[in-house]
């Protein structure tokens, strides 16, 4: 009998026990919009987007940042940037960087657990398995893209998100150009159907919608030019084009086109062809957005004599929903004299294209076209003016001029393009209100994985062939 008392109590306390650790996790993890209850760690960040996020301030986060990273330049050029926010002359931040830096970071950090919210952009091939300490820790995390950048990887992720929902915390990607004003009037005009009609299937020959984006190796951040690590141009440590910026345009084309719908990818997904090929700097250039005199042992294998071959750029061609997409990623190594990164989208309806183009002719700058399937329809016109008028309401200002027989610019107030850098600042402020709610949109998760499932199947298909 008395054993049966203390194995009792045991049960009883240890139950007693995992219900008040679960009520401390949960508590944790409680949000109200407060000032400073949100409380950030920066890990290992190795890539200009982690500091981008603190750019600007927030009521609900807390000044002091703690910081834990490997010692080396990464996490000094990460602090100089911060520096630099804190000190500018207009509307300067006061972010109080705490720094632990050694080879024991990590668990470092998971032991002392000094936030709640997890900010990583860095070393794409550590990034998966840092996500899943840091939420089986109960902390939050919000991490640049990409989340995976290869098959074992989104695997990992899929158990990330199962860890989250376990733990009652979020996990979310850094997707800053759903803040981008012509992608936002995008999808706003294609879901008009007397402006856009119904949206067109497309041919695996004529994409119904169509995503490219060409970046640069060699460019400006925040007024000054970017130095990258290394390790950048190692795709086993970056992750290929196919797998890194591809991720935006395959998440811009769900968000665009099937709004708020939640997409499987077993279901709804059929992966048709990709391709991959390399973008070659000199020896020069690497030096020149490195600092660094020559190749680290890790990128031999991407030589041939002294120049560097990085596998950059890539293509995915797949059926979404029926709908035939293509997304397009280049690298150069640098932009022409005024030029910059560049963008072309185009989303075919059975009334007209919505396109936007960002190249020399636009100043480089993203601008929205919509192009009618007729050119000489009236009563189009007037409908298209209508809905302009209606979608001004939200988004004051914005007009049309018409470049030719049925194709007109939307005219969109400077107030609006806020910049590159400034939708770091606007992805932080809806984390912080998913936060508050306790959730994301029902449709975030099996977007998000579906997503990491397109890119990571089009690098093994591209890679096989």
């Amino acid at each position: 009998m008395k054993k049966y008392l203390i194995a009792s109590m045991a049960v009883l306390l240890i139950g007693t026990s995992c219900s008040q650790k679960k009520a401390s996790v949960e508590a944790e993890n409680v949000f109200t919009g407060k000032a400073g209850e949100v409380k950030l760690i920066t890990l290992d960040p190795g890539h200009f987007h982690a500091a981008l996020v603190q750019k600007t301030s927030y009521p609900q986060v807390f000044k002091d940042v703690y910081v834990y990273a490997p010692e080396g330049e990464d996490v000094q050029d990460h602090l100089k940037k911060i520096e630099a926010y804190n000190s500018r002359a207009e509307s300067p931040t006061v972010w109080n960087e705490i720094v632990y830096t050694g080879p024991d970071f990590l668990q470092k950090m998971l032991q002392e657990k000094k936030g709640n919210v997890m900010v990583t952009a860095g070393n794409n091939g550590k990034k998966t398995e840092y996500i899943k300490q840091t939420l089986s820790a109960g902390i939050n995390v919000l991490a640049d893209k990409p989340m995976a950048i290869n098959t074992a990887n989104f695997e990992l992720l899929k158990e990330c998100f199962d860890i989250a929902r376990e733990k009652g915390v979020l996990l979310y990607d850094i997707m800053t150009e759903r803040h981008e004003i012509t992608t936002i009037l995008q999808r706003e005009f294609s879901l008009l159907p007397a402006v856009y009609g119904e949206q067109q299937s497309g041919t695996p020959e004529d994409p119904a919608i169509v995503k490219e984006s060409v970046h640069h190796f060699f460019k400006v951040v925040s007024g000054s030019p970017l130095k990258r690590p290394a390790w950048f141009f190692d795709v086993e440590q970056q992750g290929e084009g196919i797998v890194d910026v591809s991720t935006h345009l395959v998440d811009m084309i769900q968000w665009e086109a099937f709004p708020d719908e939640i997409i499987d990818y077993n279901r709804d997904i059929e992966m048709l062809d990709a391709n991959r090929w390399s973008t070659s700097l000199s020896l020069a250039q690497f030096k020149e957005v490195t600092g660094l005199d020559g190749y680290p042992d890790y990128l031999k294998k991407a030589l041939r004599g002294d120049t560097l071959h990085v596998y950059s750029n890539g293509d995915i061609l797949y059926k979404i929903k029926g709908v035939h997409a293509k997304v397009l990623v280049k690298w150069n190594y640098t932009y022409p004299e005024g030029g910059g990164d560049t963008h072309f989208s185009v989303m075919k309806g059975s009334k007209a294209n919505l396109v936007i183009r960002q190249d020399r002719e636009q100043n480089y700058t993203p601008e929205l076209y919509i192009e009618a399937a007729v050119t000489t329809d009236a009563a189009y016109v007037d409908n298209l003016q209508k809905e302009v008028e209606k979608l001004s309401v939200n988004y004051p200002g914005i007009t049309l001029s018409k470049v030719k027989e049925g194709v007109w610019q939307v005219l969109i107030p400077q107030e609006y393009r806020v910049g590159h850098e400034a939708h770091f600042g606007q992805v932080m402020e809806n984390f912080l209100q998913y936060l508050q709610e306790g959730a994301l949109p029902d449709w975030e998760v099996p977007n998000m994985i579906t997503k990491y499932y397109i890119t990571t199947k089009a690098l093994e298909i591209a890679k096989n062939k």
